[in-house]
This record gives structure tokens, sequence and C-alpha cells, in this order.
């Protein structure tokens, strides 16, 4: 029996050794950006930026690849305010205007690329912590926390030549604030859990070299 057991792993092992030769792509990435904070109070829409960042490409086999990344993510949101916001806007005294709500981050992910039938077309899911760098929030009297977690998915295809196109969708987890979601409203006697959360679609190219 013993010596079953280690024909088979002999076996086993010879039939995978050709399949295991792992292969080390750099490249870089970069592309749009369209990013919102979820539950704001104030009337936001979303904000139009840029993402750039550097990778390599760990293929295992033709069916999965694993992707470190590190990249520069300038998100937030835009903020509508106005001088007074329940009067008519034919008032004289009223005004409107868009102010950028700026928070930007180096990201450090690792996805993981699932390729359908070891083609081009890929499906993609993994983590990302996200570092700020800089903000403007100031201007509303308030300071993002330092450091966000976050899920990346999404769907691309990768041509033989290198070059890829990817649309991802990238949910932070941490509320901006610090809020844990059990703070106590007095007002009514309840509960309630508006955490503020970082969510940006993404839509651009990367390029990994080729090696041998």
């Amino acid at each position: 029996m013993k010596k079953l057991t280690v024909i088979a792993f002999v076996l086993f092992i010879g039939i995978i050794t050709p399949q295991a030769q792992v292969k080390f792509s750099p490249g870089f990435r970069g592309g749009l950006n369209i990013s919102d904070l979820t539950n704001m109070q104030e009337n936001t829409s979303a904000k139009s930026d840029f993402y750039i960042g550097a990778l390599v490409a760990i293929k295992f086999n033709k069916y999965f690849t694993l992707q470190p990344e590190l990249n520069y993510s300038r998100q937030g949101t835009d903020i509508r305010l106005s001088s007074l916001a329940f009067e008519n806007p034919g008032d004289p005294k009223f005004y409107s205007k868009n102010i950028k709500a700026e928070i930007n981050y180096l990201t450090l992910g690792a996805v993981g690329k699932f390729y359908f039938k070891g083609k081009g077309f890929h499906v993609l899911a993994g983590p990302s912590i996200d570092f700020k760098t800089d903000d403007n929030f100031n201007k509303f009297g308030t300071n993002p926390v330092g450091v966000d977690l976050s899920i990346v998915c999404g769907l691309g295809y990768s041509l033989p030549s290198g070059l890829t196109f990817e649309a991802r969708l990238k949910q932070g987890l941490i509320d901006i604030y610090g809020y844990d979601g059990i703070d106590y409203n007095n007002n009514n006697n309840s509960y309630y859990d508006d955490v503020i959360l970082n969510q940006v679609f993404q839509i651009g190219i990367s390029y990994t070299f080729k090696t041998k």
C-alpha cells in the first residue's frame, strides 16, 4: 500500500510539474475613476478623476493569474452647496455651486484573474488596502481617517500583445470618518447606521511586458 502511495505521488508530481511554471510579468495600468461617497447628507453626484499604477502579473497557468498592484487613486464626490437651501432659486440672494470633495489614496491590492477557457475574457476579484495621501475636507470642517479597506471585482479582456481592457467596481468597507455604525440618535430614540463609504467605478487599460 505504501509503495502504491509513493508511486501515485511521484506520478502526480510528474503530471503537475510541467504545468507549474509560474511566469512573472511587470506592467502598468491607468484609467478613469467615477467615484462617490455613500450616504452623504448633502446633494452629491459622482466625481470624475483618474487612477494610475504598476503591477506584477503572476501567471500560474492559462486559467489563473494573481496580480499584485500599487496604485494612486483620486477619489471623492461632487457636492452641491447653496446659500439658501430651502428658498426659491429665483431669489437674488440664492446661489448654488459644486465643490469637489477630494480624497486620494495610495492603494496596495491583489486581484485574482480567472480566464474563461484559458482565453482573453476574464473575471477578477480581490482586496485592497488604501492609504490616504491627501484630501481637501478641511473645507467642510472634517478630517477623513487615514486607511480604508476595499473589495474589488470586475471584468476584463486581455490581448496576446499584453494589452488588457478592464471595468472594475471598488467598494470601500470602512467609514471615512471612522463611524462604527451603532450611534444613538437622541431626536427619535433610535439607532442608525448611515456609514459613509468610498465607492468607485473604474474603466481603464493595463499593459504587461512579455517575459521568457
